[in-house]
């Protein structure tokens, strides 16, 4: 069953209250999809960005994930099989953003390294929960048209949340701790 529930990442009593609404409605939580995320505003040049910029994007899109993934701990544990999927981004992958003629979008040194920050943190939490039942993985879900980018994206947000369903529904045993896309295995 599906519930709707308010939430905001970047406060700790709403994220306290929504936990506190999945548990008196719910009992558990099966799965647990982070997708909060801001872009943060431009130009997002290293040498010129206003520090405030990257202190909010971080706030939302790492520390509201770290926030709101132990407040739903608990009731992750009730599950029989729990998972947690953060959404990323190809822009997270050093890999993919240093690569010679890589076309990654413009310079974003508050939002693309908020998404490396993020897949560092779920392989923490990977390492952290490696002896339980707990599957935790970031999903890639493309370039897809949302308010994100002003609709610019070439994906629909069902495309898009394809690998996020995928990796919330994996079985027992599945992978975890890992970074994730359509094509498979998104190169750290």
């Amino acid at each position: 069953d599906a519930f709707g529930v308010p939430l905001d990442v970047t406060d700790d009593a709403s994220v306290t209250a929504a936990a506190g609404l999945v548990e008196d409605r719910a009992g558990r939580l099966d799965a647990l999809v982070n997708n909060a995320g801001i872009t943060g505003s431009a130009p997002q040049a290293p040498t010129t960005v206003d520090v405030a910029t990257v202190r909010a994007v971080v706030e939302t899109n790492v520390i509201g994930v770290i926030r709101v993934t132990n407040a739903m701990l608990p009731l992750l544990r009730r599950s029989p099989s729990p998972r947690i999927v953060n959404v990323s981004s190809s822009v997270g992958s050093l890999t993919r953003q240093s690569a010679p003629g890589a076309d990654m979008g413009p310079i974003a040194v508050a939002y693309s390294p908020s998404k490396t920050f993020l897949n560092g943190v779920t392989v923490q939490y990977a390492r952290e929960l490696q002896d339980t039942n707990i599957l935790i993985n970031a999903a890639c879900p493309g370039y897809c048209a949302t308010d994100l980018n002003g609709f610019r994206g070439v994906r629909t947000p069902q495309q898009g949340a394809a690998t996020a369903i995928r990796l919330a529904t994996l079985p027992d045993g599945g992978p975890t701790g890992g970074f994730f896309e359509d094509d498979g295995v998104v190169p750290w």
